[in-house]
């Protein structure tokens, strides 16, 4: 059993951490509207995470649909109410599953890689070789980043949804002979505005989560090429809790709003 005093300063650890981090945010929010603005590295960043993570999330949407479609078709049989699959289907992905999913899989990609790139800057201090000549690498490195997560997160999961109704209207095609026109016009006459919207917005949040805590822990990563490993594992874990807090207080607000 752990001494108290462990858990005292493992808890006061945890706090610090979540104070840093904080501190890190408000420091980005500070240097995203001064100049100069970096855009050729924004779009540079945005290509690496947005087109190189294409083919993943296009395989990962798509094996989402078959399997979700093949796991409820069963049980709608059983009462009759196969007619509501792509309806069910369609809302349960753009809501709620798609979102998270892909999120997570962003998260092990995208999120990993930037811990690991500005850790090994860290290590072979090339972050201080850019302070001392005068350039700014809160802005170069970790603004950019952060940017580019947040702009091309919702649209790879926009594009994982697609995908994985893609692969749902492959199912009812082969299984219950539906045409894939009926099926995605049952799929627009399901879908809402209220369905949508939210999923977009928290999506924006999910992008911004990624992008901190990926640059936090690789930009404050300790020396040596262990730091490099511990910050990019770091990444992945914080990361995924962080999204699941997120989609929590994402759906709270939003049914709390709704009901309104």
């Amino acid at each position: 059993m752990k001494s108290p005093s462990v858990i005292v300063l493992r808890t006061k650890a945890f706090f610090t951490e979540i104070g840093d981090m904080s501190y890190f945010a408000v420091r980005f929010f500070k240097e995203v509207f001064k100049r100069p603005f970096e855009f050729k590295e924004l779009l540079r960043q945005c290509y690496y995470m947005g087109n190189r993570s294409l083919l993943l999330v296009a395989v990962t949407g798509f094996i989402l649909g078959l399997v979700f479609t093949l796991q409820s078709r069963p049980t709608l049989m059983e009462f009759g109410a196969q007619s509501w699959m792509p309806s069910m289907v369609s809302i349960s992905i753009v809501r709620e599953i798609g979102p998270v999913i892909i999120a997570l899989i962003c998260a092990g990609r995208i999120g990993s890689g930037i811990g690991a790139e500005l850790g090994s800057m860290r290590v072979t201090e090339q972050i201080d070789a850019m302070e001392v000549s005068g350039t700014n690498p809160f802005k170069y490195l970790v603004v950019t980043r952060i940017m580019a997560t947040t702009l091309m997160l919702p649209l790879l999961i926009i594009f994982g949804d697609a995908i994985a109704l893609v692969g749902s209207a492959v199912v009812e095609n082969l299984k219950g002979e539906v045409s894939y026109l009926l099926y995605f016009n049952e799929v627009f006459n399901a879908l809402k505005f209220t369905d949508v919207f939210p999923a977009t917005i928290k999506s924006f949040f999910f992008g911004f989560a990624i992008g901190l805590v990926g640059c936090y822990k690789g930009y404050h990563c300790k020396k040596g090429t262990v730091g490099v490993g511990e910050a990019s594992n770091a990444a992945v874990v914080y990361t995924s809790m962080l999204l699941f807090i997120i989609d929590f207080i994402a759906v709270f607000v939003t049914d709390i709003f709704f009901e309104i």
